[in-house]
């Protein structure tokens, strides 16, 4: 197999033979060829529906044609200038209109930065040092958020590498848990900058808020003075035009967006209220820069993404995440399995336990070797998902009937087989 040994050979270059941990599983990974709509083509000359699609941002599918055409064009103009675009103005103006926290946005290159540069932005606002984070949230791969961080931190609570003085300011909380919050603030509230939270937990499966848990979440940090930090990079144009802000109808401080926003390139956002993104520099003395930030090409992704998002792309992507859902679950009803199936629109996830699934503790009571065996069975027949029962699996826009069908013909065999 071609895949086996080019991934022999990747590890006498690679950590791993690969450039992010959860790529890497047993016995080996795949190498992709190429890719189009719903499939991923390897070089072994094998056929998957991807349900990862790069980990969430292939909204439109592989290869979406108005993308690549226009990336082809900018491509022609230039790839990086280091001087300000026309474009730049334009996507932040989409940004803007669509997210209802943004007044103003810092264009970065990835989510972590994102997230690390709204953290400094908080505790400069603040004049505080300690920052909230939910357990189990992955907020990318900086010091600051490395604690407890999901499938992200290869199931490890602490990274080394990391100084303890780091850490000493990242208080950890559990999700969907008000009483532990209340406690928490009541304690120390007087020295916290900001709570980040993922509105749905993307990096330990797929977790929504309780009922009126984000609305909270906005009420104590507003009467404790503290910055509310939504870390949208995974729901951000998924699940709404405004993302999870909108569909749950809560308005962070700040959020930090990713993914779809670069239409499949390296792109990331820092976006909020006018007040604190005007602390940033060169208008304020927070200081963020990057020789990339606002790449055209990035953002010429970006803004032909943005621009086929529309009221009925959303209204399409829902419409299929209940078909899938609801069939995946007539499946576990039929065959009596007690699994946890979570999700909403496009993004779901089968946990493989009978308990309740509501935050990072109940996320862990899921066998991860039923798992291992679910995620090889539908590998060998042809489905593609994160290889981790601590990630998301996500839809696109070009999945179809005859892609659904197939899925949950191979998932019955696969729950079947593995009881």
């Amino acid at each position: 197999m071609k895949s086996e040994e080019l991934f022999n050979e990747a590890k006498n270059y690679l950590p791993g033979g690969v450039d992010s941990p959860v790529r890497a599983y047993k016995p080996y990974p795949f190498f992709a060829k190429h890719a189009k709509g719903s499939k991923l083509f390897d070089i072994d000359g094998n056929v998957y529906i991807d349900y990862c699609l790069a980990y969430g941002p292939l909204v439109l599918g592989h290869a979406n044609y108005r993308i690549m055409k226009d990336v082809k064009k900018q491509l022609e103009l230039g790839s990086a200038y280091g001087v300000p675009t026309e474009k730049e103005v334009e996507l932040a103006k989409t940004v803007i209109k669509k997210v209802p926290c943004a007044e103003m946005v810092r264009f970065v290159n990835s989510g972590t930065e994102a997230t690390m540069s709204a953290i400094r932005l908080a505790r400069a606002a603040t004049g505080k040092k300690k920052i909230i984070k939910f357990e189990g949230s992955y907020h990318g791969a900086h010091d600051y958020v490395l604690v407890k961080s999901g499938s992200g931190a290869v199931g490890l609570p602490d990274s080394p590498g990391v100084p303890e003085e780091t850490t000493q300011n990242t208080i950890l909380t559990p999700f969907n848990d008000e009483e532990s919050l209340n406690a928490l603030i009541k304690k120390e509230g007087n020295e916290i900058a900001a709570i980040i939270v993922e509105p749905i937990m993307g990096n330990i499966g797929c977790i929504p808020p309780k009922e009126g848990y984000l609305k909270f979440l906005r009420q104590i940090t507003e009467e404790n003075n503290i910055i509310l930090i939504f870390d949208e990079v995974i729901t951000g144009f998924r699940i709404a035009e405004g993302g999870a802000q909108e569909y749950f109808g809560v308005t962070p401080d700040l959020v930090t967006l990713g993914k779809i926003l670069g239409g499949g390139f390296p792109m990331g956002a820092l976006a909020g209220k006018k007040e604190l993104m005007e602390m940033i520099a060169p208008s304020g003395s927070v200081y963020q820069a990057g020789t990339f930030n606002g790449n055209p090409i990035s953002v010429t992704a970006g803004l032909s993404m943005l621009k086929q998002l529309d009221h009925r792309f959303y209204a399409e992507m829902d419409k299929k995440g209940n078909v899938l859902r609801k069939g995946i679950q007539d499946i576990l009803d039929d065959a009596d399995l007690n699994f946890n199936l979570a999700g909403l629109s496009s993004m779901f996830q089968i946990y493989f336990t009978k308990e309740e699934v509501y935050d990072y503790s109940s996320a862990k009571s899921a066998d991860t070797e039923k798992f291992d065996q679910y995620f090889h069975y539908l590998l060998k027949n042809g489905l593609f998902l994160p290889p981790s029962q601590f990630e998301c699996c996500f839809l696109s826009l070009a999945h179809d009937e005859s892609d659904t069908q197939k899925t949950l013909e191979v998932i019955n065999s696969a729950l079947s087989s593995i009881r």
